[in-house]
């Protein structure tokens, strides 16, 4: 279940960097995460009632409550950040480095919280992620750069340009692979 749940926030995660660039085009980033919060917030609470869960609120202990505020002012922060930078910059760009929290959740949850089970293959998978999310980042970012490079190349060399066009599928894929089969060893 919680894998489902998993795949269906990362789905919904990815199709809201989407409708919130859409949305923001026209608005100011600030008022746009207001809007947002408030959606989010009547949201919840509508499922919190639909649930049932409204009366379990009075068995929050004071501890769990303060980490509950903290996250919840983390939070704010995050999109607020989030939305500043998508409001400016594109979508492909912004959304793998905000993702890239990954990597700085995975390494918080081994020193914090003792998540060591498995430590070699996180700490590589994790690795894999940070690579991923620098090549998807800051190489593809310059992929104009590369294809003219390659096409150079090609007058050069004289290969068939099946041959170019697989080579240019390979960088081009190079770190969404990297990014899912971090995501697999982690078990994300």
């Amino acid at each position: 279940m919680w894998f489902t749940a998993a795949v269906l926030s990362a789905f919904f995660a990815g199709l809201t960097s989407v409708l919130a660039k859409c949305g923001i085009k026209k608005t100011d980033s600030d008022v746009a995460t207001a809007l947002r919060t408030i959606i989010v917030l009547l949201f919840s609470w509508l499922m919190t009632v639909l649930a049932g869960s409204v009366g379990t609120i009075k068995n929050i202990d004071a501890k769990s409550l303060t980490f509950l505020i903290l996250s919840g002012l983390a939070t704010g922060v995050s999109w607020l950040c989030y939305f500043k930078a998508l409001s400016m910059g594109d979508v492909n760009k912004v959304v793998p480095i905000d993702k890239s929290s990954t990597v700085l959740t995975v390494l918080l949850a081994i020193v914090i919280l003792g998540e060591t089970k498995h430590l070699a293959a996180k700490l590589t998978g994790t690795a894999m992620l940070a690579a991923g999310i620098f090549l998807f980042v800051f190489i593809l970012s310059r992929m104009n750069t590369v294809i003219s490079a390659v096409n150079q190349m090609k007058s050069y060399i004289h290969f068939e340009d099946a041959y170019i066009n697989i080579l240019i599928k390979i960088v081009v894929r190079l770190p969404r692979m990297a990014y899912t089969l971090s995501t697999a060893m982690l078990g994300l």
